[in-house]
């Protein structure tokens, strides 16, 4: 593997600095990251209850429909394998939004680091 080259680097001047800010293109607009509106953006400090609640009911379903999809093809329940299938596909498609929105849920309301209520999509 090659080594890297041993280059020590200074300090540019103020000349060098003041130079560059006189060659900056003159029909862009340069603000600081305060002015610029984009930045201004505050996240919502309240709670989505909607949003928790539908994602408690997408789990309760979605678990649900897993559970029957197990009944019918373990043949506990009377019916055809191919309905089992339809109800594992449906019980995974509520299950796992319904379980990774639960989970921000429940991570923000403990407290966790990296989690925030502000990352639940509001409905």
């Amino acid at each position: 593997m090659a080594e890297r080259p041993h280059v020590r680097y200074s300090k540019l001047s103020s000349q060098q600095e003041e130079s560059e800010e006189d060659e900056r293109d003159p029909y862009f607009v340069h603000s600081t990251a305060h002015d610029d509106l984009r930045y201004r953006f505050e996240l919502p400090k309240e709670i989505p209850w909607s949003s928790i609640a539908l994602a408690l009911f997408l789990l309760t379903l979605g678990t649900m429909f897993l559970i029957v999809a197990h009944l019918l093809y373990t043949e506990h329940m009377e019916g055809e394998s191919s309905q089992a299938y339809g109800f594992l596909v449906l019980g995974t498609l509520l299950f796992l939004p319904g379980f990774y929105e639960t989970r921000i849920a429940y991570y923000s309301w403990r407290g966790a680091k990296g989690y925030r209520f502000s990352q639940i999509p509001a409905y």
